[in-house]
């Protein structure tokens, strides 16, 4: 029983490897470049892209269930798309998709609307599936650092609705038992959805706080206005991508991203620890430099 895991050489995907050659999992991975990461001895490596039909035909061969990790492109849907359609038509029934938390209502942020889209397409053919939702990943944080250390401000407008960031290696961790569990389940089980949700629902004053608190001398939220945000991210990723990113934080300002009643119990439960937290991040980052 083989689990295919695709962008695994990026955050989460390859916590999700190493979270499942931990457990004794039988892994296959479909990689562009190999080179990019040393996986476990064991796992099994396809090289070639999303919209590979040879590769992914190859990949999927023996394979009983998928990860599905799509990264945010310009192709994002069609690349999505194209993989259930090859995994239905490979026979492969039990799905792990890690879409967004609230990708039906940000419908305006292209790649929340994808995601909800794929999410469709996933209860309309039929796959036995656990969709997983996270809120914005802290390990996001490491691109601003900079301007934390050095600018005395934290510049995400994620404004005062409040976002309840996620660790990626919770995120790995559930995905891993998720993924398990519907490998090994002897027949196939109902489909789910989760929402993975940080412990603390924070605003952009309260993780100013937080770094100032753990810097030692003030740090100031940089406001609301997307702005900023969006031309710095521009000299560090395509336009269009920088637009996308500013939608999406209008959306925290205007709705905020906070977990449904029972988010956090559920997972804690789940995972039998305590979520990480953002100021487990901050003191990390603390000592690190």
């Amino acid at each position: 029983m083989t689990i295919l895991v695709t962008g695994a050489t990026g955050r989460v995907g390859r916590q999700v490897v190493d979270q499942l050659v931990a457990r004794q999992a039988d892994v296959r991975v479909l990689v562009r470049d190999p080179s990019k990461a040393t996986f476990p001895a064991g796992v099994d490596v396809v090289q070639g892209e999303m919209l590979d039909l040879d590769a992914l035909r190859q990949a999927f061969t023996g394979v009983t269930t998928l990860f599905l990790l799509n990264a945010v492109a310009g192709d994002e849907f069609t690349q999505a798309l194209i993989a259930l359609n090859i995994a239905h038509e490979a026979g492969v029934q039990r799905v792990v998709y890690l879409s967004v938390i609230h990708a039906e209502r940000f419908a305006n942020v292209p790649h929340f609307a994808v995601k909800s889209g794929a999410e469709r397409m996933i209860e309309q053919m039929g796959f036995s599936a656990t969709i997983l939702r996270p809120a914005y990943f802290i390990d996001n944080e490491i691109m601003v650092m900079d301007v934390i250390r050095e600018h005395g401000v934290y510049p995400m407008p994620i404004g005062s609705k409040g976002v309840a960031m996620i660790d990626v290696r919770d995120i790995a961790e559930v995905a891993a038992l998720k993924l398990i569990r519907r490998d090994q389940a002897p027949a196939t089980l109902t489909s789910d959805a989760i929402n993975l949700v940080g412990p603390d629902t924070l605003t952009g004053t309260d993780i100013a706080a937080i770094w100032s608190d753990v810097l030692g001398r003030s740090i100031a939220y940089g406001g609301d206005d997307p702005t900023a945000f969006e031309q710095n991210m521009a000299h560090v990723m395509p336009k269009w991508m920088a637009y996308e990113m500013r939608l999406m934080a209008e959306r925290y300002v205007s709705d905020g991203m906070a977990p449904d009643a029972g988010d956090v119990e559920r997972l804690t439960t789940l995972l039998g620890r305590p979520l990480h937290s953002y100021r487990d991040f901050a003191d990390q980052q603390a000592v690190a430099n």
